[in-house]
């Protein structure tokens, strides 16, 4: 007879030691014990008799109870032994829960951080700490819905960060090719939100690219006295210098080879990090001509620049644009932007493309290109930046004519 809700609640334990059973039909039967009521059902498999277990009542309703017994009944009929069904989806159920998309990423940027710079491998963190953990953080790497991905990305995209947003996107979609390739996930939900928001507008960094503004610029710095004498070097050797803004400031004085006239950056200071090369940079006479005030004021540390005289630390990132500010330059030139004005420049007095490619470090899109360039155009590159030193010291003093170089290639 099919017991019903009431009974169930009902009924009690008689004392019996191994506990009262009370069939509910199909081979399934509340156990009542002195500890509890428990759902079981006793089969056979391969001559074995076998007991499963559905739970605890109430926890497990009669319901629920009747639809675990129908599914382990079809089970057996399939030839499948559905106890060990029920291991395998536990088993399952807790690879789920230990693979979660925090778990996996955590992983994946590991492995990132060996090949790049520390600082992006940081902002990347911290862009996975900030906007992505928080909303899908904690569910498992292979359960994540597009639409989960598209709330998280829309909602900073509202907050007005769109560029963010997109890189959100990419970040995520890395985890999950990640969890595709270690086996934890089948599908990349991210892929699916392409076009989802707007794009960014790419806001190039200003620079003064024209020789007139220039000149004006290079004077101005000249003669400025809103900066120490530091911070003024700093930025007239970043101008002769092309070198981003960290590399600038992270410059060491065992890396300057004076008699070489070259300035030797390591791979791990560059912003491609340390899965590609070091970077040359072939001083002009007019970068060496600084070496020996710099000297004076910070050889006592090993930084070129160190931050308040100290070589724990280096200047600041924002010293330099905030010089410019200063000068009255805030929508026309910037710290990184002067390499954009030492490209533009030097590119009307007739040097290769690809040379001036070079000495910026841009990467070779062409992988096999790539290879090969490690010190390609080095040559090139210190005839022109000998022919830079000798434009900005004209600009400097304020020469209306400057020889063209006599061989630009």
């Amino acid at each position: 007879m099919a017991l019903t809700d009431t009974f169930i609640k009902q009924v009690k334990h008689s004392g019996k030691t191994t506990g009262d059973k009370h069939s509910d039909g199909g081979a399934m039967y509340l156990l009542v014990t002195a500890g509890g009521k428990y759902w079981r059902m006793d089969y056979r498999f391969n001559g074995k008799r076998k007991t499963l277990a559905f739970g605890l009542y109430p926890d497990v309703p009669l319901a629920l109870a009747r639809q675990r017994r129908n599914t382990a009944r079809q089970l057996l009929a399939d030839g499948i032994d559905p106890s060990v069904a029920k291991k395998e989806a536990v088993a399952e159920q807790a690879a789920l829960n230990e693979n979660t998309f925090k778990a996996v990423a955590l992983e994946w940027q590991a492995m990132k951080a060996k090949g790049c710079a520390e600082n992006t491998s940081n902002k990347r963190l911290t862009q996975l700490e900030n906007h992505i953990f928080p909303a899908i953080g904690n569910r498992p790497v292979a359960e994540v819905k597009p639409p989960e991905v598209l709330a998280m990305i829309q909602a900073v995209a509202a907050s007005g960060t769109a560029y963010t947003a997109g890189r959100l996107r990419e970040i995520c979609g890395q985890v999950f090719r990640f969890a595709i390739q270690t086996g934890r996930a089948t599908y990349d939900p991210a892929a699916a939100m392409r076009g989802a928001i707007e794009k960014h507008t790419v806001n190039h960094r200003p620079a003064l690219t024209t020789r007139r503004e220039f000149g004006e610029f290079v004077r101005d710095l000249r003669d400025t006295t809103r900066a120490d004498p530091l911070t003024k070097l700093c930025a007239r050797f970043g101008l002769l210098t092309w070198t981003r803004p960290k590399e600038l400031r992270q410059a060491k004085w065992d890396q300057i080879d004076i008699e070489a006239a070259e300035w030797r950056i390591p791979a791990i200071q560059m912003k491609t990090g340390k899965h590609l090369q070091a970077h040359t940079v072939a001083l002009s006479a007019q970068a060496l001509e600084m070496l020996p005030k710099l000297r004076e004021l910070s050889g006592h540390t090993d930084r070129l620049f160190p931050s308040g005289g100290s070589s724990g630390g280096v200047i600041s990132e924002n010293t330099i644009n905030n010089l410019f500010r200063r000068m009255g330059y805030i929508d026309k030139q910037s710290h990184h932007g002067l390499r954009a004005s030492a490209r533009s420049l030097l590119s009307e007095r007739g040097w290769s493309t690809e040379a001036l490619e070079r000495q910026l470090d841009h990467k070779e899109a062409n992988q096999a290109v790539a290879a090969y360039a490690r010190s390609q155009h080095l040559d090139e590159r210190r005839r022109f930046m000998a022919d830079w030193g000798a434009l900005v010291a004209a600009l400097e003093s304020g020469d209306n004519v400057v020889a063209f170089p006599t061989k630009a290639a």
